[in-house]
């Protein structure tokens, strides 16, 4: 038993060698439950004498039972380690289905249907059964049924609660009908019609019931109803469900994630043993302290009092910027410094973010300095398909000869200029080496003989001609106002946020990606809004510049960007995290809804545990929502962090509310948690400005500094000042006081 429990501290081999019956370890971060649940097994099979064929672990992702099977050949051995049931959900029950599938009319022989291969089918029964594709996306229509099917309901029991699921269950009964003609499961079957063979062969449940003494589940708070049914029906005979989870953790609720398993697993188990791993390796004491401070106030959780032998560590640093801009110039600089003062390495630095659109500001400021940097689970801003089809349009109107953007966006959104048609004119361009743009000139001018088209398609390219001749007459507008002018002329709106429009709650998810691809739309948009005295020259030179960073993405000691939920699972030294802003994160989705909210509290914790050593946490004045910039109020989350764990900008509270306290910058009442609209400031006209280029002022900690640009702001003015000992800062007015003439004042100094 000495060797199996070597390296375990008391909290993991209490876990390890647990009696009989059914086991809830609750693991904090960077705990080692992975260790527990490899040792487990080891325990069972070298302590126990437990056959390994006899148990079963779980697991979510491939990598994870990857790296389990490796750590368990290294205990038992390659033989015995071959002999366990090991895999995630899917696989496992791919293989319960190939041996007994039959019983329920499963061929041996099934096809399992890709991701793509399942949208395509649902497009095809969209189509015969006449329903429009634009108002009933393959992919919302989709994700209705797999939601569905992850909560054990088929086509024969789903209950539509508006029109657009009614749409959806006509589609998931001949998209089921579809499936099995072709033999075919997808990815939900492998769940959904396991339980089935379970619920109609009772013969095949008990032998597997008999077969599997022990089953192990890893990160049991992610799982679905599917999963957790599953695993309740195969240990129903001998009841040694050991399964690690971590409720403080779930954050994947959107995909079908349901945390609260874990209390349905204790009503079911009455005599559930529980554990907890408090005692964390990863970080700091300080990074887990903050931790604990924020994820105490959710409801439904098991405290933990989290720590560690790596020492306290330095604090926590919190940092107020003016914009996205200067906060991604502030990570960038900070980084230099780290790696200049020999405290970290670029790889060791992660950069974490609530939106995909939040990783623009980043992406320039890291392409800027001409530092290599990684973007995990994403595409790059500008190579995003919605940033590439608008730059497309804007290249149409700059150089209407532009053949490659024309037919990019020829038929974007769909306009009845199908595949077909636009291989004809593409092929009688390159027949007569001419441009696309001077057929389509032809065709709607009628001046092409004998006609290329006729009917439908020469009046959709007619009318194509039309829109983007009034866009390259408006060609001298503010790039900002082109963009405008595009997306309210071709619905590129609802167009891009279309998976979002159905009115159903299982369409979540995709819901999300419309949002967040619109909110790239509107980032790109305010990089626009900063050409309105350039050209469209200018502007689509600049973008492709920062666009064109191929050779910047692929460094190997480079920091990661990286979103919070792409986060999970992964550590670093030095964690920075952006945008911590109410309406950002918190995001506004969840500001009216407590599970939400729950949620978005539980992404922070998991961020902040991702760091080992240093912790960032930035926020900014001001942020453009809906294209505009608008003051922000700091994240609730800034203000749940103890004085004595972080240094910096800070916030303090007021009549019970949040509101924003650092240094140059006027706090912001929060009268509502949601972020203040910009026009409810009233203006200042720039007669009254307080301060001209060229004045001398001086801020409280920044010292003298003499003024190089002033705006109106609301009621104030917003003061760009050149400080001596800090450099350049945007400061509000009333943050300022005048001062005398600068070699006067060095004059008294001396004297």
């Amino acid at each position: 038993m000495a060797d199996v429990l070597k390296g375990l501290n008391p909290q993991q081999q209490k876990a390890v060698t647990a009696s009989d019956g059914p086991v809830l370890v609750l693991a904090g971060p960077g705990s080692g439950k992975t260790r527990v649940l490899t040792h487990r097994v080891s325990w069972l099979v070298l302590e126990r004498d437990v056959p390994p064929w006899r148990i079963m672990a779980v697991t979510f992702t491939n990598k994870a039972a990857r790296e389990m099977r490796e750590r368990l050949e290294r205990q038992l051995g390659v033989s015995r380690a071959a002999e366990l049931t090991l895999g995630t959900f899917h696989a496992t029950c791919a293989r319960i289905l190939r041996r007994d599938g039959e019983t329920i009319g499963i061929p041996r022989n099934y096809v399992i249907f890709d991701t793509e291969d399942q949208v395509a089918l649902v497009r095809q029964v969209l189509k015969d059964l006449n329903l429009d594709e634009k108002r009933y996306t393959p992919a919302a229509v989709h994700a209705v049924i797999s939601r569905a099917k992850n909560e054990l309901i088929g086509p024969g029991s789903f209950q539509p609660a508006s029109y657009f699921e009614e749409v959806a269950r006509r589609v998931y009964e001949q998209y089921q009908e579809r499936l099995r003609a072709n033999n075919g499961l997808d990815f939900d079957d492998l769940l959904m019609e396991t339980v089935r063979l379970f619920r109609e062969a009772p013969q095949v449940l008990a032998r597997y019931q008999e077969r599997y003494l022990h089953i192990l589940v890893d990160e049991f708070q992610d799982t679905n109803m599917a999963q957790y049914v599953l695993l309740r029906q195969l240990a129903a005979r001998h009841r040694n469900l050991f399964v690690v989870a971590d409720e403080d953790q779930s954050i994947y609720r959107w995909r079908g994630a349901d945390y609260r398993n874990i209390s349905r697993l204790r009503e079911d188990y009455p005599d559930l043993a529980t554990y907890l791993l408090e005692q964390n390796y990863r970080s700091t004491q300080t990074i887990l302290d903050v931790a604990q401070a924020i994820i105490r106030h959710n409801p439904n959780r098991t405290p933990k009092r989290l720590f560690t032998d790596r020492g306290h560590g330095p604090k926590v640093v919190i940092h107020e910027a003016y914009d996205p801009d200067e906060e991604a110039q502030y990570v960038v600089d900070t980084i230099a410094r780290l790696v200049l003062a020999g405290d970290a390495q670029p790889g060791d630095c992660a950069v974490m973010y609530r939106t995909n659109a939040q990783s623009r500001a980043l992406e320039e400021a890291f392409i800027r300095a001409g530092l290599p940097y990684r973007l995990v689970g994403a595409t790059r801003f500008y190579a995003r398909r919605e940033i590439k089809d608008l730059l497309a349009f804007l290249r149409v109107v700059h150089n209407p000869a532009d053949s490659a953007s024309l037919l990019r966006i020829l038929n974007v959104p769909p306009r009845g200029i199908g595949t077909q048609t636009a291989q004809v004119l593409e092929d009688a361009a390159r027949a007569r080496g001419v441009p696309v743009w001077q057929i389509i000139e032809e065709v709607a001018g009628s001046r092409d003989h004998p006609p290329l088209l006729s009917g439908r398609a020469r009046t959709a390219v007619a009318a194509f001609h039309r829109m983007v001749s009034r866009w390259i007459e408006m060609a001298d507008a503010p790039p900002a106002d082109l963009i405008d002018r595009v997306i309210a002329d071709t619905g590129y709106e609802a167009y891009i946020r279309e998976v979002g429009q159905a009115d159903s709650p299982y369409a979540d998810s995709l819901r999300r990606e419309g949002e967040e691809r619109w909110e790239n739309i509107q980032e790109l948009r305010l990089v626009a809004t900063q050409y309105a005295d350039a050209s469209l020259t200018d502007f689509l030179a600049d973008v492709a510049l920062v666009s064109d960073v191929d050779n910047l993405t692929n460094g190997v000691n480079a920091p990661t960007l990286l979103t919070l939920h792409s986060a999970k699972g992964l550590e670093f030294p030095v964690v920075f995290i952006v945008g911590l802003e109410e309406g950002l994160l918190p995001h506004i989705r969840s500001l009216d809804d407590p599970e939400a909210l729950a949620e978005e509290r539980r992404l922070m914790y998991v961020g902040v545990t991702r760091a080992k050593e240093r912790l960032f946490l930035t926020h900014a004045f001001r942020r453009a929502r809906r294209g505009d910039y608008e003051p922000n109020v700091p994240s609730r989350f800034l203000a749940d962090i103890p004085e004595a764990l972080a240094e910096g900008k800070r916030q303090r509270k007021s009549s019970g509310r949040d509101v924003a306290q650092a240094d140059g910058l006027r706090p912001m009442q929060a009268d509502s948690l949601r972020p203040m609209q910009a026009d409810s400031l009233r203006p200042m006209q720039a007669e009254s400005l307080p301060y001209r280029v060229g004045d001398w002022v001086e801020h409280p900690t920044f010292g003298p500094g003499i003024v190089v640009a002033v705006r109106p702001h609301g009621d104030e003015a917003e003061v760009t000042v050149i400080f001596e000992r800090v450099g350049l800062k945007r400061i509000l007015s009333s943050y300022l006081k005048r001062r005398e003439n600068h070699e006067d004042a060095k004059t008294r100094r001396k004297g």
